[in-house]
C-alpha cells in the first residue's frame, strides 16, 4: 500500500484559512436592546427618595461593598437583601439585583429586580432585568407582559428589540413555546420585517423550516434589500436542498448585484459544493466591487490553483500580497507550492526562502523536496540535516521527510534504515512507527510491518490508519482474510467516510472473490475521493469481472489527472490493457 503524497497541499484547508469559506451562511449577530448607559441618557431617572442614613444602613453598605471586594458574593448579597428591606431607594434595589445575580442567586435577583421596578416603574433597564431573569428561569408567561412593554418603549428602535429576542430566549428548552411567544409579540407589528425575522429564527430553532421560510419571505417582501434575511433564507434552504439554495442565491443577486455579504456567502456555498469555476467567478465579482480587500484575491488564487490555472493563481496571489493580506507568509508558501507544481524550481525556492515565522520550518522541508525533484538527493538530505529543530515533533518531521525522499527515489533500504535508526531514540513515536511499517512493506518485510503496526495500535489505539494499513496488507499480501477484516472494520468504525479505508474494504472483498460488492464499495470510495490508487483497484476488479470497457474508462479517466501513475499503469500492464 502506498502513502498519500508527502508534499500534497490541502486545498480545502487553505481556503478555510482565508476566512472566506468558513462554512455555510449563518445568521449574523443581532443587536441587543439599548445598553443601560444609553437608556440612562434617554430616560431621566427620578430623584432618589429622601432617607436618613442611619448607622445600620451605613454599616450594611460598607459590609456589602467590602465583601464584594473580597469576592464574598454570598455575604454581599445577604447584606444588600437586608438593606433592601429597610430602604426605598431604587439604587439600592438595582445594586441588590446585580449582586444577587453575580452570586448565582436567581430568586434573590428576581425579588430585588421586581422591587427595583416597583420603585422605578419607568426604568426599562429594571424591566429588562426582570424579564431576563424570568426567561432564564423558564417562566415565559410572566416574562411576556414585560417583553411587550420593553418592545413598546423602543419606539423607532423596536426592530432591534425583536432581533434580540431570540438571543434572550435561546436557552429556553421548549422551542415550540418560544415560537408561540415570539409570534404573540409580533402580532402588534405586522409591518415590521424584524418581527417576521424573529419569528423565522424561532421557527428554525423549533425545527419548523416551512414556517421559517414563510416568515422570511414576508420579511424580504417588506425589506427586499435586507442581506441578513437573505443569508438566513439561504441557510434554511441549504439545509434541505442545495439546488433550491443556489436558485435563491442567483435570483437574489440578480436583483441586488452589489450585495457583498450574500455574494460572499454564495461563493462559499459554491466552494462547499465543489463548483470551483463558478465560485471563482463570484469571487472575481467581489474583487471588482471591493478592490481593497486582500482576502478576495487570495481566495481566487487558491481556487485557480485547484483548477490548475497557474497563471491566474500567481496573479491573484501576488495581488493579495500587494493589498496587504494578513498572513503574508502563508501566501508566499502558496506561491512556492504553485511554482513547484509548475516545476519552476528556482522560483519556488525563492518564495520558500522568503517565508518567515511559523511557516518557515515547513518551507524548509519543501526546499529539500525541490532539491530531490532536481535530482540532487544527496544535497536534499544534507539540507534536511542542517535544519534547526526545536522539539521531537520537528525532529521527526525531518526524519520522515528524508525517508519519503528516499522512497520516492526507490531507495527503500535506505529509507528503512533511516527510520529504524530514529526509532532507536524514539521507539514509540506514532509517525515513525507508521512510516517504518510502510518502508518494511516495500522490502517485503511483512513481519516487521505487522509488528510495527501492532505496536502503533498499542501506542495509539484510536489511529484508524494503523488498523487500515495492517488490514490492507493482510488482505493484499496474505490469505488471513478474517483477521484483515477485523482490522479494516475497526478502521471504518474510527473513520467511516475515509476513502482509503473504503478502498481497503473493497480490495478485501475482491480478494475474497465477492466482486460485485467490491465494485460497489470501490465506486463509493472513488466518489468520496478521486484517488488514482482507488481507480487502479476499481479498474482491476471491473476487468476481472468481465467489464473491460468500463475498466479502461476508469483507468483512462484517472490517467488524465495523474499521468504516469505507477498504480494505474501497473494494473493496465498486468492485464495488457494499454
Amino acid at each position: 500500500m502506498t502513502n498519500q503524497r508527502v508534499w500534497q497541499y490541502r486545498f480545502s484547508a487553505a481556503l478555510i484559512a482565508t476566512g472566506l469559506v468558513s462554512g455555510c451562511a449563518s445568521v449574523p449577530n443581532n443587536k441587543p436592546f439599548p445598553a443601560p448607559a444609553v437608556i440612562a441618557q434617554a430616560v431621566k431617572r427620578p430623584a432618589p427618595p429622601k432617607q436618613e442614613l442611619t448607622d445600620q444602613t451605613l454599616y450594611s453598605l460598607l459590609l456589602a461593598e467590602i465583601a464584594l471586594q473580597r469576592g464574598q458574593l454570598g455575604l454581599a448579597s445577604r447584606a444588600y437583601k437586608d438593606l433592601l428591606q429597610n430602604t426605598n431607594d431604587y439604587r439600592i434595589a438595582e445594586r441588590a439585583a446585580q449582586v444577587a445575580l453575580g452570586a448565582q442567586d436567581a430568586d434573590g435577583g428576581l425579588a430585588a429586580a421586581q422591587r427595583w421596578l416597583e420603585l422605578e416603574p419607568a426604568s426599562i433597564q429594571a424591566r429588562q432585568t426582570v424579564a431576563g431573569i424570568l426567561v432564564s428561569k423558564g417562566n415565559l408567561t410572566q416574562a411576556k407582559p414585560h417583553l411587550q412593554k420593553i418592545l413598546a418603549s423602543e419606539g423607532m428602535n423596536v426592530g432591534h428589540g425583536f432581533l434580540f429576542l431570540n438571543n434572550l430566549l435561546a436557552r429556553h428548552p421548549n422551542k415550540a413555546e418560544v415560537l408561540r411567544l415570539v409570534q404573540d409579540l409580533g402580532k402588534d407589528y405586522p409591518n415590521l420585517p424584524e418581527a417576521h425575522f424573529a419569528e423565522a429564527r424561532a421557527a428554525w430553532n423549533a425545527d419548523n423550516k416551512p414556517l421559517a421560510l414563510q416568515a422570511l419571505d414576508v420579511a424580504l417582501a417588506q425589506r427586499p434589500d435586507w442581506e441578513d434575511a437573505a443569508l438566513f433564507k439561504a441557510q434554511v434552504l441549504q439545509s434541505t436542498s442545495s439546488a433550491k439554495a443556489a436558485e435563491f442565491y442567483n435570483a437574489y443577486l440578480r436583483d441586488h448585484p452589489h450585495s457583498r455579504d450574500v455574494r460572499l456567502a454564495f461563493a462559499r456555498f459554491l466552494v462547499q459544493e465543489k463548483q470551483y469555476p463558478e465560485a471563482r467567478e463570484e469571487f472575481k465579482r467581489l474583487s471588482v466591487d471591493f478592490p481593497d480587500q486582500a482576502d478576495v484575491p487570495l481566495a481566487i488564487g487558491l481556487l485557480s490553483m485547484q483548477l490548475k490555472d497557474y497563471d491566474a493563481a500567481e496573479t491573484y496571489l501576488r495581488q493579495a500580497l500587494d493589498r496587504g493580506v494578513k498572513d503574508d507568509d502563508a501566501v508566499r508558501f502558496y506561491l512556492g507550492q504553485l511554482n513547484e507544481e509548475r516545476k519552476r524550481w528556482d522560483e519556488a525556492r525563492q518564495w520558500y526562502d522568503a517565508v518567515e515565522g511559523p511557516q518557515a520550518f515547513n518551507a524548509k522541508l519543501r526546499i529539500a523536496g525541490l532539491l530531490a525533484h532536481q535530482g540532487k538527493l544527496p544535497e536534499a538530505r544534507a539540507y534536511l540535516h542542517g535544519i534547526e529543530v526545536t522539539n521531537n515533533q520537528q525532529r521527526t518531521q525531518v526524519i520522515t521527510a528524508e525517508a519519503a525522499l528516499l522512497r520516492d527515489a526507490k531507495q527503500y533500504q535506505e529509507a528503512f534504515d533511516v527510520l529504524g535508526k530514529a526509532l532507536e531514540k524514539l521507539p514509540n513515536h506514532p509517525d515513525l512507527l507508521y512510516d517504518y511499517a510502510m518502508a518494511a512493506e516495500k522490502l517485503d518485510r511483512i513481519d516487521v510491518m505487522e509488528s510495527s503496526l501492532k505496536k502503533l495500535i498499542q501506542v495509539k489505539p484510536d489511529n484508524p490508519h494503523a488498523y487500515n494499513a495492517l488490514g490492507y496488507t493482510l488482505a493484499d499480501r496474505t490469505t488471513r482474510f478474517d483477521e484483515a477484516k477485523r482490522y479494516i472494520d475497526q478502521a471504518i468504525k474510527l473513520a467511516p467516510n475515509d476513502a482509503f479505508i473504503l478502498d481497503s474494504l473493497g480490495w478485501l472483498q475482491y480478494r475474497m472473490k465477492d466482486n460485485s460488492q467490491a465494485i460497489s464499495t470501490l465506486r463509493h470510495a472513488l466518489s468520496v475521493r478521486a484517488d488514482p490508487e482507488i481507480a487502479a483497484h476499481l479498474g482491476e476488479v471491473l476487468w476481472v469481472s468481465g467489464d473491460k470497457t468500463e475498466a479502461k474508462k476508469v483507468w483512462d479517466s484517472a490517467l488524465k489527472e495523474n499521468p504516469n501513475h505507477e498504480a494505474i499503469l501497473g494494473a493496465m500492464q498486468k492485464y495488457k490493457a494499454q
